[in-house]
């Protein structure tokens, strides 16, 4: 078994977006070799109702899949299918756009005013990219919980991981979406397969990803590791790239740690991308912008 190194390790951005909704972007809208298939991953947790009530209003996507993922409050949407509804706290909905939909995105706080969640958006293969679109929604008691000895715990978003299977399926990329907490000071593996990308992000407590993929004489933590160098501290709001290996190994720190582990098997295709469009060639981006104004976007 080999661990993999740390690549990057990176603060979110702060970043506005729809409406005038603040939020902090991981990643997205640049080079994203490294999280191939995955394209964008934003985190909008917020105690500020003025500050995302405004929403994304309706918007077109075509394609990719957009993952929303809610901790707190709700998210109103409703799309050019005629689909309405709401996601609340421990939800999932994924979005395979396709060929193209409309759709709007309203958060709406819990009592508190707390809006807690992420989107992520995945890449989709060029073969599958005009088709039809469709919808996951996942209530909160249907996504599989693991907890584990030492008292790491997973739910399972999305692929199999530890004997148990997530409900989103059918998804060309293979991901698996998992959200994990470990427990304070807990070391503790994570497999994930070689071929994929992998990245974490940290959103409660801290801790420590391994960093390195060669042993040292000494080891150079007293906690035991044995790496080329250190591994940096993850703290709240943290993004962690990894390089290659079958596994991923975190220290959590003195409050734990909480974060979303996702992977995928990289499509490695040419990306074409303007805002909520991806395609593969600037001809297919300039010819989904023309069925737009001309009204045409939207297949039967």
């Amino acid at each position: 078994m080999s661990i993999r190194p740390v690549k990057r390790l990176i603060k979110s951005k702060p970043t506005l977006e729809g409406a005038g909704v603040h939020l902090r972007r991981a990643f997205g809208f640049g080079n994203t070799h490294d999280f191939d298939p995955f394209l964008l991953l934003d985190d909008f947790r917020n105690d500020v109702p003025e500050d995302y009530l405004a929403g994304f209003p309706w918007h077109p996507h075509r394609g990719i899949e957009t993952i929303t993922y809610v901790l707190a409050g709700t998210v109103e949407h409703g799309d050019s299918m005629g689909n309405r509804g709401a996601i609340a706290a421990g939800d999932v909905q994924w979005m395979t756009a396709g060929s193209g939909i409309i759709h709007q995105e309203m958060p709406k706080g819990d009592p508190t005013g707390r809006m807690h969640g992420f989107q992520l958006w995945a890449n989709m293969p060029s073969a599958l990219k005009m088709s039809p679109p469709r919808y996951q929604e996942v209530k909160t008691g249907d996504i599989p919980q693991i907890t584990d000895d030492d008292g790491t715990h997973v739910r399972i978003v999305c692929g199999n991981f530890w004997g148990k299977t997530g409900p989103v399926d059918g998804i060309p990329t293979d991901p698996i979406y998992l959200d994990v907490s470990v427990p304070p000071r807990m070391r503790k593996k994570l497999p994930v397969e070689t071929s994929r990308h992998a990245f974490a992000y940290v959103f409660a407590g801290d801790g420590k990803f391994c960093n390195a993929s060669g042993p040292l004489a000494v080891p150079t933590e007293g906690v035991g590791w044995a790496d080329v160098k250190p591994p940096a501290d993850a703290e709240n709001r943290s993004l962690v790239v990894f390089d290659r290996g079958d596994e991923v190994e975190v220290q959590a720190g003195e409050d734990g740690i909480r974060f979303l582990l996702v992977s995928g098997k990289p499509l490695e295709e040419p990306v074409a991308w303007y805002g909520p469009i991806v395609m593969n060639t600037q001809e297919q981006l300039q010819q989904a912008f023309k069925e737009l104004d001309q009204g045409t976007f939207l297949k039967k």
